[in-house]
């Protein structure tokens, strides 16, 4: 790791003040001398002495960035994934590069959403056929005011010439502190406070309030949920909250490698055994998809959502991970979905049932 100039100026300074500190008088004119020429530097300028300006593309072309066949982001020349570190030892230019691209992805799939998957972007929605709900935005973040606090050694009867001494001292350690913080965490320019989104302050909350506003309100007769991970936690909450309502509403429930624990949560038992009639969880798996995959919870089936291995680049990669479930699985979900559907229309056991007796007898 290379070291700034500035640094190894401002070693050797700090070490000689502590040497200074040890001697007599003159050598506290001099410890003097050398705080009046720290209080001259500006730490925080240094720090960005060395740094290129922040000065990034507004597309994706201009990073010299693409997403492939397969929906992955390449660099355009290489082929090779997002690198981070793209200049050694500026984390805090490689931070701002990264948040800059992130930016320029947000938009881009919000376009996908709206040119390939036919869905509309609006802030209240109604009366459209999907939902996708945003558990994991609770909170926005806004600057914190700042608030001057008068010394109170202003009200004191020390001398004057004291008083000036410790405001100075005083910002002078509020500095080096800024400095260091600075530097530990660069990304962070200004001190922010976070603000709860009312009524949506959790991912539970936030289920709930989507029921309540626009689910149960809603005229459709069938009424099916995909939850992923700590979504699936969100469903069960919902389910406690709301049973009875989303009993008559919801016909069958997708999970996708979902974190939820009806012991924990404290699931009641004709919640529990809804759930075995009528959800089914896919779950990262080594076995093919809809092999079942043994629960020590009493909820709802388990079964595999396939992890067939493929090439991407001359490598092999495997999607037995945990973020790759739901999109292995949505042939699977969307089938389950269509077998419950015809179920609930033709007054049958839920499918949910018959499909889990269905793969224990192709094991049998």
């Amino acid at each position: 790791m290379s070291i700034s100039l500035s640094s190894l100026i401002l070693l050797p300074i700090w070490i000689n003040m502590a040497q200074i500190q040890q001697g007599g008088p003159d050598e506290k004119e001099k410890t003097t001398a050398l705080k009046d020429l720290l209080s001259r530097i500006d730490l925080d300028e240094l720090m960005k002495k060395d740094e290129p300006p922040l000065d990034f593309p507004d597309t994706l072309e201009g990073f010299e960035y693409a997403f492939n066949e397969k929906g992955q982001l390449r660099h355009i020349k290489t082929g090779e994934p997002f690198v981070f570190n793209y200049r050694e030892d500026l984390h805090r230019w490689n931070q701002k590069r990264y948040e800059a691209l992130g930016e320029i992805i947000t938009k881009y799939v919000y376009e996908l959403l709206e040119k390939d998957c036919n869905l509309k972007k609006i802030s209240i929605p109604e009366g459209y056929g999907v939902i996708v709900l945003n558990p994991n935005e609770n909170y926005i973040e806004v600057e914190k005011p700042k608030i001057h606090v008068q010394s109170s050694s202003d009200s004191s009867d020390e001398p004057a010439e004291k008083r000036e001494r410790k405001d100075k001292v005083s910002k002078e350690t509020k500095k080096r502190r800024d400095f260091y913080e600075k530097y530990r965490n660069p990304q962070r320019e200004k001190e922010v406070m976070q603000l709860f989104i009312r009524e949506n302050g959790s991912p539970e909350e936030h289920a709930i309030y989507v029921w309540d506003h626009f689910i149960a309100q809603a005229a459709a007769e069938n009424v099916f949920f995909v939850a992923h991970s700590y979504g699936g936690l969100a469903f069960v909450e919902l389910m406690i909250q709301r049973e009875a309502d989303v009993k008559n509403k919801v016909t069958a429930v997708a999970l996708t490698d979902s974190v939820h624990n009806v012991w924990h949560q404290e699931a009641g038992k004709t919640i529990r055994e809804w759930m075995r009639e009528n959800c089914c969880n896919w779950v990262s798996s080594s076995e093919p998809l809809d092999t079942s995959v043994e629960s020590m919870l009493p909820d709802c089936p388990r079964v595999s959502a396939d992890t067939d291995c493929f090439v991407i680049l001359k490598k092999i990669a495997c999607t037995d991970r945990h973020e790759l479930t739901s999109w292995k699985s949505f042939p699977s979900i969307f089938k389950f979905f269509t077998e419950a559907s015809e179920a609930k229309t033709s007054s049958l056991k839920p499918a949910v049932t018959r499909r889990s007796h269905r793969i224990k007898h192709e094991e049998l």
